[in-house]
């Protein structure tokens, strides 16, 4: 790869001479400091790069540009990179757009994770938008292409994830750091996406085995989504701010917890959540037989006619609404969305409480507060 040409280096002045304080606070949390447009515009300047790459490899590869754009730049919450920015701020570093570039690769592991996932699950639609293994197989079947279009779907999907993740890499180093915060950096990014990777496959697993139990479901949950939600994202930040080791213990104090509750309330909106403001059907954790904290609690402490539909109804795709809607009222009779909330309120607590003690700068722990709420408060 050519090394481009960072969006600071084409903007004119250093970043580090335009330290922006921190502002905002009337904002969304993502929004503070123009976090989201700041990262947002570190994403297509990179992607416009790769895009010109691709188009003198070979005509046939702007669709892919095109797909990961449009999955990558329209929609999502930026929340990785808050934390990371945050957790960066938090222990004494300086804003700058270098620093902002390399967690915006944060997304980019993101976009990969989403997509595997989604082929994975065999869903429709992401954030209102069909899957990207749906979009290619439409148009395989558009252009007539000889062979299974599902297959041609399923086979770019999995190319343009490794893709993502690729370029990830290729992100956190574009960006202009010194290779002395790359060095420190490097061991969290890596042990971040192995997490990921080996979440995912448990995951698979679990739903393979139908093992039901609490104890599985919060194991995947920390290593699929949880921890490089919050906690990897925030140790992030602080090693390439060179924080002492008692930030970064401070930080999974914090990140821990609310990671977990972050996942929580992402299992509750996969079963309640409005497909207007999710982006998928409705019910759709129900299709895809998720063994969430949700269903485990369910399986717990059901009535023997419940867990016999739950066992009978969950995972099946022909689930239809009158399914999802019975399923749900297993759920809730049992207690378990009840409890699944006060989970949520008892790991939110144990977070909050981490950070007000944490020895960081005061302002990010205000920023990191107010992450917390939203992260938990969320309905999409």
């Amino acid at each position: 790869m050519t090394e481009p040409t960072s969006p600071s280096d084409a903007a004119g002045p250093d970043p580090s001479d335009t330290v922006r304080p921190i502002a905002g606070a009337g904002l969304p949390i993502t929004d503070r400091v123009g976090l989201r447009q700041r990262v947002d515009k570190s994403l297509a300047w990179f992607l416009a790069d790769r895009r010109a790459w691709m188009a003198q490899v070979d005509s046939a590869l702007a669709p892919v540009a095109d797909a990961i754009e449009a999955f990558v730049l329209r929609g999502g919450k930026r929340l990785r990179p808050a934390f990371g920015y945050w957790g960066f701020r938090g222990a004494g570093g300086h804003d700058s757009d270098q620093v902002v570039t390399a967690l915006a690769a944060l997304e980019l592991v993101q976009a990969s994770a989403l997509i595997h996932d989604d082929l994975i699950d065999r869903s429709d639609t992401r954030r209102g938008e069909p899957a990207v293994h749906r979009r290619f197989a439409g148009r395989h079947r558009a252009h007539g292409w000889s062979g299974d279009a599902d297959g041609f779907g399923d086979s770019a999907a999995v190319l343009l994830g490794d893709l993502c993740l690729v370029w990830s890499d290729e992100l956190l180093h574009a960006g202009g750091l010194d290779p002395a915060a790359l060095s420190r950096a490097r061991p969290v990014f890596d042990e971040m996406r192995t997490e990921v990777t080996i979440g995912q496959y448990l995951d698979v697993l679990t739903q393979a085995t139908g093992d039901t139990s609490v104890e599985r479901a919060g194991k995947v949950a920390r290593l699929k989504s949880a921890k490089y939600t919050v906690e990897r994202p925030l140790l992030l930040g602080a090693a390439l701010a060179a924080a002492p080791a008692e930030v970064g213990a401070a930080y999974s104090s914090y990140g821990l917890p609310l990671g977990e509750a972050f996942q929580l309330r992402d299992d509750m909106l996969g079963v309640f959540g409005d497909p207007a403001q999710t982006g998928k059907p409705a019910g759709d954790d129900l299709r895809e037989g998720k063994r969430t904290f949700l269903v485990a609690a369910a399986f717990e402490t059901a009535d023997e006619a419940g867990r016999g539909d739950l066992r009978r109804l969950l995972g099946s795709r022909d689930l239809d609404a009158v399914g999802i809607a019975h399923l749900r009222e297993i759920i809730v009779a049992s207690g378990a969305a009840d409890r699944t909330e006060q989970r949520i309120d008892a790991l939110l607590t144990s977070a909050l409480s981490a950070i007000e003690s944490a020895p960081i700068d005061p302002e990010a722990r205000g920023a990191l507060i107010d992450l917390a709420h939203a992260a938990t408060t969320r309905t999409d």
